[in-house]
């Protein structure tokens, strides 16, 4: 099996205000753990910017130049929680950039598995909306390329992020092409993501957690509730949206996880990619804002997809 990690220094110029919790200390965390020695071998890769034509495939022409085209302000507010800075555009087109480089790879290529360590976040952006931290919806993009460009079929999205992905929900709510699924807590922003949002092609799949819920709830959402659907679905490829705030020590929700939930969660998906699309999978990091936490848990999932 062969790992790719895909970064990029711009995704550290994204800078918003002081004590915002998506910070450039995030991703500098996350590159951190992945400096140690047993991830020497893996291979390390630029991520490219995204075109427009691959954004235009899930986000709005209005989207797209509101934050590629808009005013080049020090500082812009998109929304209560969402903004930029003039190093944001550039950030979130790599974030994009990264998983539909990384699908390319995976699909045509001797690696099977990648990771992009980019940011901002991309799940809460909708067809039409930046919001939640999120400027472009970097795995809906890359699950849009996948069909496009390699002529997929059935593109799986698993969401453990403790924040539902609204955003993603919505852009694939209409398209059998695309299955996703989320464990998240509810209720927390953005209030979405309850069990009876299945959506028209019925690809949707939504197991949201009390707060206070941890490894076992967790893992019982897992195995009762998405992994069925999900080998049901039989996916042609596999794209996590992984976001690590659903661990103990993250101050933005309430969820009791550790990072060996992390690491049974990416071992029970890497078991059904490997029955369902020779190992394909493409992972690309949401949200986790402590940065102890992120640290652990990236190590954690990396550990298990190069298994």
């Amino acid at each position: 099996m062969t790992l790719a990690i895909y970064s990029h220094p711009a995704c550290l110029q994204h800078v918003l205000l002081p004590g915002h919790p998506e910070s450039p200390d995030r991703l500098r965390a996350v590159l951190a753990a992945l400096d140690d020695q047993r991830y020497a071998a893996l291979r390390r890769v630029d991520a490219p910017v995204a075109t427009r034509e691959q954004l235009a495939r899930v986000h709005s022409a209005e989207l797209i130049e509101a934050v590629l085209d808009g005013p080049d302000l020090p500082y812009r507010q998109l929304d209560p929680d969402t903004a930029m800075t003039p190093g944001s555009a550039e950030a979130a087109l790599r974030a994009a950039g990264a998983v539909c480089a990384a699908v390319d790879q995976v699909m045509t290529s001797d690696v099977q598995r990648a990771f992009c360590a980019v940011r901002p976040p991309g799940h809460h952006a909708t067809a039409d909306a930046a919001m939640g931290f999120c400027l472009f919806n970097s795995v809906a993009v890359g699950a849009a390329h996948a069909i496009a460009a390699h002529g997929l079929s059935r593109v799986a999205i698993m969401d453990f992020d403790v924040h539902h992905g609204n955003g993603t929900q919505d852009i694939f709510w209409s398209n059998p092409r695309v299955f996703y699924a989320s464990t998240h807590q509810l209720p927390l922003y953005p209030g979405s993501g309850h069990r009876n949002e299945h959506g028209s092609a019925g690809n949707i799949v939504n197991a949201p957690l009390p707060s206070g819920a941890g490894s076992a709830e967790f893992r019982r959402a897992m195995e009762l509730i998405v992994l069925p659907e999900l080998d049901a679905f039989a996916p042609e490829l596999l794209l996590i949206s992984a976001g690590f705030d659903g661990h103990r020590l993250d101050p933005l929700a309430n969820l009791n996880l550790e990072a060996d939930d992390y690491g049974w969660v990416t071992e029970q998906l890497v078991a059904v990619a490997e029955r369902h699309c020779a190992g394909r999978i493409v992972s690309s990091l949401e949200g986790g804002y402590s940065l102890t936490a992120l640290r652990e848990s990236t190590q954690a999932h990396v550990d298990a997809l190069m298994r």
